[in-house]
């Protein structure tokens, strides 16, 4: 299967898009933010991911865990997720009260990408929230 993957310049545009005015902006020093997409690379290089809902659930798990960016990380990788979801044919209406939650337990490592992933098919499924 062939996805439309997300870029490290695609990924940065997205966090200048959601990063409130007052907020520190740009790539926090000591994270490789080429690093992180990495990971999302080196598991469909492997086969690691089946469909479009894993793919997305993996740039949300790499850039929220990363903390590649000095601020709006979790923002950043909801919006990533969104936007990968998108551009390979999916559609989701999110309320910040439902994406928010999932988004906040990635980035604790309290919901993995299977997780994640299952939570995406989930809300598709129905289509939305």
């Amino acid at each position: 299967m062939t996805f439309v993957t997300l870029s490290a310049e695609m990924v940065e545009r997205i966090h200048d898009a959601v990063v409130n005015p007052g907020e520190l902006t740009g790539r926090a020093r000591d994270k490789s933010l080429d690093g992180a997409l990495a990971r999302v690379d080196n598991r469909l290089a492997y086969g690691m991911i089946g469909d479009v809902f894993d793919l997305a659930a993996a740039y949300a798990i790499a850039i929220a865990q990363g903390h590649c960016f000095n601020d709006a990380n979790k923002r950043t990788a909801h919006q990533s997720m969104d936007v990968c979801l998108d551009l390979n044919g999916v559609q989701i209406t999110w309320t910040a009260e439902d994406v928010g939650p999932a988004i906040i337990r990635a980035a604790q490592r309290l919901l993995d990408e299977g997780e994640l992933a299952e939570w995406l098919r989930q809300r598709a499924a129905r289509g939305g929230v």
